[in-house]
């Protein structure tokens, strides 16, 4: 029988993978819990597998049946893989949501360009901050990361203390905001910690990811050394890259210009929270072109390789204000999120093509994680002393090297889990004592799908193997009444030999039709089964693939 005060922990997503991260902790009984969800992001859609999915989300059908019993949802920043979800699925759980002042001004700043008339509340929590959510009592932690007011989450309960650490680096020197607040998590570590619930992005990379002041140096000197123009993209939420790119380019004389909706938008948010205080005004992109080479900086989106992206369109010299010529340089102040390598790839190849220069993390220090590497885990470790360490945030290869990590420290409990996993933190051993309802959610336009959708499912059948649509008219008899129409999709024009696909489709078509009996050819549904067969086995003989096949008939 389970304790009243039972304390569980599940990821909902961001478990297995980087990005859509979810996790909730329930108090209570068995039949009984009061629940706590923390973020709510996105991952984002790969072409190659799920063509024309632009976001996926997790499933929150287990927070949708308990929404009477949701507290609250708490955010530890606002990255997108953090809170990109919310707009989409907080329709389906109505939860009050709370967090700091630059995330909850960020969202309103989404949630505005998203030109919609959803109304969603969040209530502001000062930085280091303290609120009670039904039995759960949650700390603020400042720590260090790449977008401002990144924090920690001390969460506590009548079962024990629990710290999230959302995603975090130790850094002495960021360039806004303070450090991560070493002294508040010593003291967490000398109240006693039940589990750090951590983040593992970067466990397989050893000794210490440098600071934003340090890269801040290098693109003043690359930027000084420049001779033309220069454009810099990095990901719009790093403000203090987005500082340090300022200050360098007036240290190199140079006027900065905003190109892109996502960089104007966090810009003036971080202008509003101060945290641009001193930094000149940015200029529009109808600005560029006043400047000479010499006297211009364009701070640009796209560092993914977005084919919507401002620098894509650059790239492709397709962009209405900005341009770029041999001799000018891009500077890649970011890193290749795993799955845009091609993208990125296209859009630097088209760059030098053009003859600019291209300078990327792999030629010098323009980029740093925001994410802790190896000697970082260990003193968060050594600060907070758990009980109990469960990795999250990362693929499986980065849980088990956090929790090798862990062990070599000497952590009592380490427990490596999955997204569903419904964990027992609390009082006793932790263990896996249900599985939850997890799984995705798929953005396809405007619209919500499962992951086991006809949609998703069709749609990567078709960019595998295209598909074939044919229409039958026949008699009552079953007669055909007029040739079969054969329209073919994404199929070969011709087999391997010369022979037109579509003439070989037709014949088969017919001579299934005649060579059906009487009695069969007088039902639709038999007739538009055998056609459907036929033609997909037909055209796996004529190209080693088979197509999605769609029969239409008609009687008449």
């Amino acid at each position: 029988m389970a304790r009243p005060d039972e304390l569980t922990f599940a990821p909902l997503g961001g478990v297995g993978e980087i990005g859509m991260n979810l996790s909730i902790y329930g108090l209570g009984n068995r039949h009984q819990r009061s629940w706590l969800a923390v973020d709510l992001g996105v991952s984002f859609g790969d072409e190659e597998h799920l063509p024309g999915i632009d976001l996926i989300m997790p499933d929150v059908r287990f927070l949708e049946k308990e929404k009477k019993n949701l507290v609250g949802l708490v955010l530890t920043h606002a990255h997108e893989d953090h809170f990109g979800a919310i707009i989409d699925l907080w329709p389906k759980l109505r939860c009050p949501i709370y967090a700091t002042k630059f995330s909850a001004a960020l969202f309103a700043a989404k949630l505005a360009a998203e030109r919609t008339t959803l109304k969603i509340p969040i209530t502001e929590v000062p930085s280091g901050g303290r609120i009670d959510l039904g039995p759960f009592n949650i700390e603020f932690i400042p720590v260090a990361h790449s977008i401002p007011e990144s924090h920690a989450l001390a969460i506590r309960t009548s079962a024990g203390l629990v710290l999230h650490t959302g995603d975090w680096k130790i850094d002495p020197t960021p360039v806004v905001g303070p450090p991560t607040d070493e002294k508040r998590l010593r003291e967490l570590g000398d109240e006693g910690v039940l589990a750090l619930i951590g983040d593992s992005t970067n466990a397989v990379r050893d000794g210490r990811s440098p600071s934003e002041t340090e890269v801040g140096a290098s693109l003043t000197g690359l930027i000084k050394a420049a001779k033309g123009r220069v454009a810099v993209t990095t990901f719009a939420s790093n403000v203090g890259r987005i500082h340090a790119v300022a200050q360098a380019a007036k240290a190199a004389g140079r006027e900065v210009v905003l190109v892109g909706r996502a960089m104007d938008r966090v810009s003036n948010v971080a202008r509003e929270c101060g945290y641009l205080d001193g930094i000149q005004g940015f200029r529009g992109p109808e600005y560029y072109g006043h400047f000479p080479p010499d006297k211009v900086l364009a701070l640009c989106t796209g560092s993914q390789g977005e084919p919507r992206a401002a620098l894509a369109r650059i790239a492709r010299d397709d962009h209405p204000e900005i341009t770029l010529n041999k001799g000018d340089c891009v500077i890649f102040s970011s890193r290749t999120i795993p799955g845009n390598e091609k993208a990125v790839g296209s859009i630097i190849n088209g760059l030098v093509n053009q003859g600019i220069e291209v300078i990327t993390d792999r030629d010098h220090l323009v980029h740093v994680s925001g994410h802790p590497r190896r000697e970082e885990l260990r003193e968060m470790i050594s600060w907070v002393r758990p009980q109990l360490l469960i990795p999250v945030h990362g693929e499986a290869l980065h849980l088990n090297e956090h929790a090798k990590l862990a062990r070599q420290m000497g952590v009592p409990k380490v427990m490596v889990c999955r997204n569903g996993d419904l964990v027992r933190l609390g009082p006793g051993d932790p263990a896996i004592i249900e599985q939850l309802p997890s799984g995705r959610l798929y953005k396809d336009g405007t619209i919500l799908e499962e992951e086991k959708s006809r949609a998703v499912v069709e749609r990567r059948k078709m960019a595998f193997a295209g598909c074939a649509f044919v229409t039958l008219a026949l008699t009552q008899a079953g007669e055909l009444v007029d040739d079969p129409e054969v329209e073919l999709i994404g199929i070969p024009e011709n087999n391997s030999a010369g022979e037109p696909l579509d003439d070989i489709v037709f014949d088969a078509v017919v001579s299934t039709v005649e060579g059906l009996p009487k009695a069969r050819r007088r039902d639709p549904d038999a007739v538009a089964e055998s056609v459907r067969r036929t033609v997909r086995s037909v055209v796996q003989t004529e190209w080693g693939k088979k197509p999605l096949c769609f029969v239409h008939v008609l009687k008449v």
